[in-house]
C-alpha cells in the first residue's frame, strides 16, 4: 500500500512517526513494520479524554514489543483555540526530538479523507489551484523532510487493512463532534464523495499536484530564530511561501491579506508579523509595534542598507539576527 518513491526515502534513515493510536497512525505503524522500515514514535497527551491514558500506554507496549522507542509528551490545559494550539505544541515537540535525536523524517498519518475535506474547506473560502492542492507527500523542512506516506489513500482502505489484518486500534470520539468545522466537512460533504467517486478524485488530485508545480517555484526558506527568509519568485510563489510559513507558526493568513500582497511590498498581518517583498528577497518577522528609541548611529545603518522602516525595531531589538545576516546580498 506504501509507494516505492516513498519507501526509497525513509530506508536508511532515521524516521519519526507521529503516533495516537487512531485507526491512521496505527495502519501507517503496522505498513512500516511490514516494509522493514526503522523508526521510532512520538505520541502527545492533552489529557482532555480518559481514553489517553489508554492510548499512550498502547504506545508504549506496541514501541516495547516492535523494539522501538516511545517519546512522550504530556501537554499543559490548552485553554482556548484548541486545534491551532495542539497542532503548535506536538510540532514544537516533534521538532525538539528532531533537533536533539537527529531525526530525518517526520512522518505523519494523513490520508486522502484529510486531504479531501481541506480542499473543500479552502474552496468555499476562495483559494487558488495551489491551496487547493494542499497536503504534500513531502514536504522539505529546514532541518528535516515532513512525509504523508498514507496521502494517496483513503480511511476506508486504511480501515479495511486494519480489519484483514485484525489490528486493533483507538477510535476519537471527538471526531464526531460536528461543531468542529472539519469534522462538519468530513461527515456531511467529504466522505460521501470519496464514497462515491473514489477514483475520480485521486485523478483530481494528481492533476492539482502537476499544475501547482507548474505555477509554484520550489523555495527553500531559511530561518534565523524568528526571522525566515528567502528568495524572491513570482508573487504567486512568495505569498504561497509566506502563507505557509505562518500557518507552520500558527497564524492563518486571511483571504484580504493574500490579496494585498499581490500589489504591497510590505504589510503587517494581524499586528503580529511582518512580510517584506523585496526584489532579491521575501522576509517574515514578528512585527514590534512598541515604541523604541534607536540611536543615530543605528539609524543610519538601516538606512544605507535601504532596510525596510518597519524592520529596523525588530534588528535593533534582535541585534543576534541583524549580525547573523548576508546583509549586502540581502538588502542590495
Amino acid at each position: 500500500m506504501l509507494e516505492e518513491n516513498t519507501l526509497q526515502l525513509l530506508r536508511d534513515k532515521k524516521n519519526l512517526l507521529a503516533f495516537s493510536g487512531g485507526g491512521d497512525s496505527t495502519a501507517l505503524f503496522f505498513l512500516l513494520l511490514k516494509h522493514n522500515i526503522k523508526f521510532d514514535i512520538a505520541i502527545v497527551d492533552y489529557g482532555l479524554r480518559e481514553q489517553s491514558k489508554e492510548e499512550v500506554s498502547h504506545a508504549k507496549e506496541l514501541a516495547n514489543k516492535y523494539n522501538l522507542k516511545c517519546h512522550l509528551h504530556v501537554a499543559d490545559k490548552i485553554e482556548q483555540n484548541f486545534e491551532a494550539s495542539a497542532r503548535k505544541i506536538r510540532y514544537k515537540f516533534f521538532e525538539e526530538l528532531i533537533s536533539t535525536q537527529n531525526y530525518d523524517n517526520l512522518l505523519t498519518a494523513h490520508h486522502l479523507g484529510d486531504r479531501f475535506e481541506w480542499m473543500l474547506m479552502q474552496f468555499c473560502k476562495g483559494a487558488g489551484c495551489a491551496e487547493l492542492a494542499g497536503m504534500q507527500k513531502v514536504e522539505k523542512r529546514v532541518n528535516y523532510k515532513l512525509l504523508r506516506p498514507l496521502l494517496h489513500l483513503d480511511k476506508s482502505e486504511l480501515l479495511n487493512y486494519l480489519h484483514v489484518e485484525d489490528i486493533n486500534y483507538f477510535e476519537d470520539e471527538t471526531n464526531k463532534d460536528e461543531s468542529i468545522k472539519r469534522n462538519s466537512f468530513r461527515h456531511k460533504y467529504s466522505t460521501p464523495l470519496l464514497k462515491d467517486n473514489l477514483a475520480g478524485i485521486k485523478k483530481s488530485f494528481e492533476y492539482l499536484d502537476s499544475d501547482k508545480s507548474l505555477l509554484i517555484q520550489d523555495l527553500t526558506p531559511l530561518h534565523v530564530e524568528q526571522f525566515t527568509y528567502f528568495k524572491s519568485s513570482n508573487t504567486r510563489s512568495n505569498i504561497y511561501y509566506i502563507d505557509k510559513h505562518l500557518k507552520n507558526i500558527g497564524y492563518m493568513m486571511s483571504a484580504s491579506e493574500r490579496e494585498l500582497l499581490k500589489t504591497e511590498k510590505t504589510l503587517v498581518l494581524g499586528r503580529k508579523y511582518l512580510a517584506i517583498q523585496n526584489k532579491n528577497y521575501v522576509f517574515i518577522s514578528p512585527f514590534i509595534e512598541e515604541d523604541i528609541k534607536m540611536p543615530k548611529e543605528f539609524k543610519e545603518k538601516m538606512r544605507t542598507l535601504r532596510i525596510e522602516p518597519k524592520l529596523r525595531k525588530y534588528f535593533y531589538k534582535f541585534p543576534e539576527v541583524f549580525e547573523s545576516l548576508t546583509l549586502s546580498l540581502l538588502f542590495e
